[in-house]
């Protein structure tokens, strides 16, 4: 098992509740699979760098997992063709990291 996190970016518009939705669906892939959940990190609406199919904003959402190779790639198969997700990317877990970790402010300078 591999350890992997996945961004989703998710139509602002999209109900709360199919949001959980596609959270659930991704989930339930992965314990079909064999794999684990860890977590789900909401990180809420963000402003976007440029529009994207017209919405200047998204929800963001963390997710972590463990599961194999061929799962991660019949989960990302699912998420490119669910509505509502605007995008999404996977990545390896790097041992060590913290997942969901943020960029700390910077100390001003006395």
């Amino acid at each position: 098992m591999t350890a992997y996190e996945i961004l989703l970016m998710l139509d602002p518009e999209l109900p709360e509740e199919r949001q959980a939705e596609v959270v659930a669906r991704t989930r339930e892939l992965v314990e079909r699979g064999g794999g684990s959940w860890a977590n789900e990190d909401i990180w809420g609406r963000r402003k976007l760098a440029y529009e994207i199919d017209h919405k200047g904003e998204g929800v963001y959402r963390l997710l972590t997992f463990e599961t194999t190779p061929e799962t991660l790639d019949e989960i990302s198969r699912v998420l490119k063709i669910t509505d509502g997700v605007m995008r999404h990317m996977a990545v390896r877990q790097v041992s060590g990291s913290h997942a969901g970790a943020r960029t700390a402010p910077v100390p001003e300078a006395e």
